[in-house]
């Protein structure tokens, strides 16, 4: 990996980044970050959050954080505000969804039969798409237990994503690569595979690795090099400081450039 310092800023045109362990410490968000993303957004980029949080976690993002639209699940919706209100999206239709919700039904049910200490987040009643299991964020589950997890789920016919705090049960064909792309696609009518020089995309983790692959100019902030074995593709670039630290540095160098 490179060091973030030798990213190119030039014609530059968004940032799509990652919130858990990206722009927040042991859960909260750092000042740091928070103010990078407004030092970005007056400089005229184009700022897209994109979580594995819940989608319901998404509507509150898009209101209050300076981006043009908030991805979660995964990438499976999103929301954005414009001048006409707030709006939603999502990367299946109504009827995908409510078979992805029958599948999950039962992952859930399986999951509490055969590993019953293993139980699902405290943000569950916000989702909307997925489900997500505490791996890291209440508890500390070892990586023998999270690998028994995944097999379950798969076995099951779902595929799944697992972050620094979570480990997903994904019923559908997104990610958040993919998710990234159809969201900018609704909301700016930006087609990402046009312009994919154009964009930086910054993350910590495994539920990371798609967009580490998709976006040529992907940063990982310091803390990513806990992941790399779980990383197909690691990122490009690596900041200095971790988590918000790490985001406020590669941020700071893209706004200073544009002055």
């Amino acid at each position: 990996m490179l060091s973030y310092r030798e990213l190119d800023p030039a014609g530059i045109r968004g940032v799509v980044f990652d919130i858990d362990d990206t722009v927040t410490r042991n859960g909260v968000l750092e000042p740091d970050a928070y103010a990078a993303m407004h030092r970005l957004a007056d400089a005229g980029f184009e700022l897209v959050a994109v979580t594995g949080r819940p989608l319901g976690w998404t509507d509150v993002i898009a209101r209050l954080w300076p981006v043009r639209a908030a991805v979660g699940e995964n990438g499976a919706g999103w929301a954005w505000v414009d001048d006409a209100g707030t709006h939603e999206g999502y990367f299946c239709d109504a009827a995908e969804r409510a078979k992805q919700a029958a599948l999950l039904d039962t992952i859930r049910r399986k999951v509490a039969t055969r590993m019953p200490g293993i139980k699902t987040t405290n943000d569950h009643r916000h989702r909307r798409c997925d489900l997500a299991f505490d791996v890291g964020e209440s508890v500390s589950l070892p990586r023998a237990e999270i690998d028994a997890l995944v097999g379950l789920i798969e076995g099951l016919g779902a595929r799944t994503s697992v972050s620094t705090v979570h480990a997903h049960a994904i019923p559908g064909p997104w990610d958040k690569a993919e998710g990234v792309a159809r969201a900018l696609r609704d909301v700016l009518d930006i087609d990402l595979d046009a312009e994919l020089e154009r964009w930086v995309f910054v993350g910590d983790s495994g539920n990371d690795a798609a967009a580490f692959e998709r976006f040529p100019k992907s940063v990982g902030v310091a803390n990513i090099r806990d992941h790399l074995d779980r990383l197909p593709v690691p990122p490009r670039y690596v900041t200095d400081g971790d988590r918000g630290r790490g985001f406020a540095e590669i941020a700071l160098r893209l706004a200073d450039h544009r002055g």
